[in-house]
């Protein structure tokens, strides 16, 4: 599944004003599940950390986590970093534009990229799929924090997390015969207790993790990701089409939503992942 073609489409066309990349950011805070859960734990953190606070946004992407932290607590001091030099210029023109300024953006390969005991939280967001050295990043990131600062992971879980059960012919296919969903992933999702030993490997003194995307967040990820993107996928007359989907599907979604973040769940396709230096 070509998921980067897509991200690009749709950023050319929320790109157009300010306004249109707000809302932007506002349908993504909403049908992503995995903003829920990150939101909650930076909400988490935020009640219990100082006044100015440096935060690091390692794989920034559109830059939606860092508008969130810069619109919501004006004194954090946020930089995203990201290896696609075109979103950390679409991020530092639409920052520019809105006058955040207490946000920056640059180029950074998160393998090589250190920073030493510079930030209170960093948070990673569907990015460490996409890693292949992994533990070489956690050090790195290990090494860039503040003594006692977080780091906040958001990734698939070994569970399913890339829907590597779904197969599609010619796409994606693993040495195993399975077949992931985004094959832009370089690991079908983390075992929940891996990914802590990498952590402590890399460092960090303690490490939580949860898994997300119960049955709910299944339910609601097909409808309001899964589905879309596959239509996508087959043609873009379906942008046309999609306002009407979601306004079929948005509600029911946004209760699974609900419930996925309100629920403990014993398994699922997704991690949040929380480490302490």
């Amino acid at each position: 599944m070509e998921y980067d073609p897509i991200k690009r489409t749709l950023g050319s066309i929320f790109n157009r004003t300010p306004a249109a990349r707000k809302l932007f950011y506002r349908l993504l805070d909403t049908l992503l599940l995995r903003t829920w859960h990150v939101k909650k734990a930076v909400k988490n953190f935020a009640r219990h950390a100082g006044k100015k606070v440096d935060v690091l946004d390692a794989g920034s992407g559109f830059g939606q986590y860092s508008y969130y932290a810069a619109k919501n607590h004006p004194d954090w001091n946020i930089l995203g970093v990201d290896v696609k030099t075109e979103q950390i210029q679409d991020c530092r023109d639409f920052f520019e534009k809105t006058g955040y300024n207490n946000v920056e953006f640059e180029y950074a390969d998160l393998t090589k990229f250190v920073r030493g005991n510079a930030y209170d939280l960093v948070f990673s967001v569907d990015v460490m799929e996409h890693i292949e050295e992994d533990v070489k990043v956690f050090k790195n990131l290990h090494q860039s924090m503040k003594k006692g600062g977080l780091l906040i992971i958001s990734t698939p879980s070994d569970k399913g997390g890339s829907d590597v059960h779904e197969h599609h012919k010619n796409e994606g296919y693993r040495n195993d015969g399975s077949a992931s969903f985004i094959d832009e992933h370089v690991r079908d999702g983390y075992n929940i207790d891996e990914i802590q030993e990498k952590l402590k490997k890399a460092g960090f003194s303690k490490t939580e993790a949860q898994y997300t995307y119960g049955w709910p967040g299944k339910i609601s990820w097909k409808l309001s990701m899964k589905y879309p993107i596959l239509m996508l996928n087959a043609s873009k007359v379906f942008f046309i089409i999609l306002p009407f989907y979601y306004v079929l599907t948005y509600w029911f979604a946004l209760l699974m939503n609900v419930l996925d973040v309100s629920l403990k769940h014993t398994t699922g396709t997704g991690l949040l992942v929380k480490a302490w230096k």
